[in-house]
């Protein structure tokens, strides 16, 4: 059985930290972040320094490269792994969690289909921050892919990307320190990593059913992801005691979510949550919403050739290792 239910996750501001303070408010916003993280494997926090605005110029962009028939998106590189460029649809398989759901009785039951197909998303992969000088990892450290029809595609990834990782680690030293550990006990390990800006794109005009899993349920292995906000909602993660609820992020508000190398290194203290991406009546909700307003504007400006876009679910997504 799968209750999804609605847990109001907390909002912690980082402007305490980012300021330099050491009163009382950055105690408990640091205590917050931490406790939020041990409770449920996400925080969303929020930066004074990331807006809104330019959340939409990314997602604006990436909605754009999606739309385009797939014969123009020519910037796979297979031989790389996919490490760099896009990722065609049906090409990321979740690893089969089927039997460890049906063993324990406390968690709630995905709506992924067992065993999971192939997820029916796009990705693009992005480096972003700084690189080793050396390294003998080539394939994560492979030159960058921009596609030919977006000139602009460089300065965007870049610039939501900085603002993203440097959004992770201000909240890794925050959780250090709401931990009672030294500021740079996880942040020391986010520098010259392989961190990656991993936008996913899926079709609603085509995969709408309720329950079409477009991210199969799973954990990352990473140290932690950030999302953007989404147009359409579908994201469900489960807690620590097994109930899998969905979660929504506020305007001008960032979602972090704790992978592998994070409950590693806090020896469970903090645990990779399992997490999937459905189609739900939420989504269809902001589809036709989003259908409304187009039509609204349409006829608000009498336009004759104003295109519809395919209503797509855009998440953005940096892996930081």
């Amino acid at each position: 059985m799968s209750r999804a239910l609605d847990v109001v996750i907390p909002v912690v501001d980082i402007q305490p930290f980012l300021s330099g303070g050491d009163g009382q408010s950055l105690s408990d916003a640091c205590k917050e972040v931490a406790r939020s993280l041990q409770q449920y494997g996400v925080i969303i926090i929020k930066d004074p320094r990331v807006t809104e605005a330019d959340n939409d110029v990314f997602v604006d962009m990436m909605e754009r490269y999606y739309e385009q028939p797939n014969e123009f998106k020519e910037d796979e590189r297979p031989e790389l792994h996919y490490q760099v460029g896009v990722t065609p649809s049906t090409k990321e398989r979740a690893r089969d969690h089927c039997q460890r759901f049906r063993n324990d009785a406390n968690m709630d039951m995905p709506v992924t289909v067992c065993p999971p197909g192939a997820d029916p998303k796009w990705r693009y992969f992005w480096r972003v921050g700084e690189r080793p000088a050396e390294t003998s990892f080539a394939s994560l450290n492979a030159e960058q892919v921009v596609p030919a029809r977006f000139p602009e595609w460089p300065s965007v990834m870049d610039r939501w990307g900085s603002l993203m990782l440097d959004a992770v680690k201000a909240t890794a030293r925050m959780a250090a320190i709401g931990f009672g550990l030294p500021d740079d006990t996880f942040a020391s390990y986010l520098e010259f990593g392989p961190h990656l800006l991993a936008p996913t794109g899926s079709d609603l005009s085509r995969h709408n059913a309720i329950g079409t899993a477009f991210a199969s349920v799973h954990y990352d292995l990473n140290f932690l992801t950030i999302h953007g906000r989404s147009r359409f909602p579908g994201l469900f993660i489960w807690l620590r005691d097994g109930r899998r609820v969905m979660v929504r992020v506020p305007p001008n508000c960032l979602l972090l979510q704790a992978g592998k190398q994070f409950e590693w290194l806090t020896g469970g203290e903090v645990l990779a949550g399992f997490h999937e991406v459905v189609v739900c009546d939420a989504t269809l909700d902001a589809v036709a919403a989003a259908k409304y307003a187009l039509a609204s504007l349409r006829s608000a400006l009498r336009l004759t050739r104003l295109q519809v876009r395919r209503a797509l679910t855009l998440e953005s997504v940096l892996d930081v290792i």
